[in-house]
């Protein structure tokens, strides 16, 4: 466990960021984590071609870019881990061969499956409806973490 280290309240995550932060900005979330993921959609959208049957290593273009900006994005985060930024909470959820896969696959895969989600859906109403779900799910998450729960900064 964590010794000599004061940690944010950011349990609704597998890791925390050490010591205090003015950067939080919703239980779970704080200014990096928001900002890493928003510039790595818009990233790897634009990586995309136009193109829908694009292939690259024999595999749709999408999935390939999914894939690799996970992997990167796994070793950014192994890296920050072995330097003391960034704190995993749970033994399952760390630095092994069997946590690397969880934080792939738990921690940032599943955010590019939403990409691709949202990028195939053929009309603006079902864009806006998916996104509408996706951004509800933190706002429920905090008003349980607060109200019901009475987790606090």
């Amino acid at each position: 466990m964590l010794l000599n280290r004061e940690v944010t309240s950011e349990m609704i995550f597998f890791l925390t960021t050490p010591g205090d932060t003015a950067l939080r900005t919703m239980v779970g979330w704080n200014i990096e984590i928001m900002f890493m993921f928003l510039l790595s959609g818009i990233v790897y959208y634009h990586t995309l071609s136009e193109s829908t049957t694009q292939k690259i290593v024999g595999m749709p273009e999408k999935w390939f870019w999914a894939i690799g900006y996970s992997v990167f994005a796994v070793f950014i985060e192994c890296i920050l881990n072995i330097g003391g930024h960034l704190v995993w909470e749970y033994s399952f959820w760390n630095l092994s061969f069997k946590g690397v896969w969880l934080i792939f696959f738990f921690g940032y895969f599943h955010f590019f499956c939403a990409i691709i989600l949202v990028i195939s859906l053929k009309t603006m109403k079902n864009k806006i409806k998916t996104m509408a779900v996706i951004y509800a799910v933190p706002i429920i998450m905090n008003i349980l973490a607060f109200g019901f729960f009475g987790w606090n900064y």
